[in-house]
């Protein structure tokens, strides 16, 4: 019988531990902490949290980086890109849209779309550059439509790992 790939939240415990956890939502408030302020949180050593730190980083379950806001930025139009795919095609689809430097994001969905991107530009030509001479050439896709962000409402991502340690 064929191994199931795919991880479970019980998978997952095993990876991360409650300390990796507590890392991770220190992290997640304030992502400039230092690892001797994250060591007297969780009364651990500077050591332990620098190897853990990097092990959470290698593995892929976080990255710090500093969220910008890109309407701040220079960055006139920013919004969501709903992609409908020849599902045939579609991993050649992906392969080229992350290519597409504008788009920072990209996630396969169910629903109405097969792709949903998120996209930055800096004017409408820009987006209709992106949109109409970039990705609609690409081979595989049907069509895409477009969803502009007017205001950010909230923006938070100190959401913790939604695993429950007891």
């Amino acid at each position: 019988m064929p191994k199931n790939t795919s991880r479970t939240m019980t998978d997952r415990r095993k990876e991360i531990d409650q300390i990796d956890s507590r890392m991770i939502s220190l992290l997640q408030k304030d992502g400039r902490i230092s690892n001797i302020e994250m060591s007297k949180h969780l009364n651990i050593s500077e050591a332990t949290v620098r190897s853990r730190l990097k092990k959470l980083i290698d593995r892929g379950y976080i990255q710090i980086v500093a969220v910008s806001n890109p309407l701040k930025l220079g960055f006139n139009i920013t919004g969501d890109l709903y992609i409908h795919v020849e599902m045939k095609k579609i991993e050649k689809v992906i392969q080229e849209l992350q290519r597409i430097k504008e788009l920072w994001y990209i996630v396969m969905t169910t629903g109405n779309a097969d792709i949903n991107a998120e996209f930055i530009v800096k004017s409408l030509e820009d987006l209709n550059d992106l949109v109409y001479n970039r990705i609609n050439r690409i081979d595989g896709i049907i069509r895409v439509e477009i969803s502009v962000i007017m205001k950010f409402i909230k923006r938070n991502y100190d959401f913790g790992t939604g695993l429950e340690f007891g």
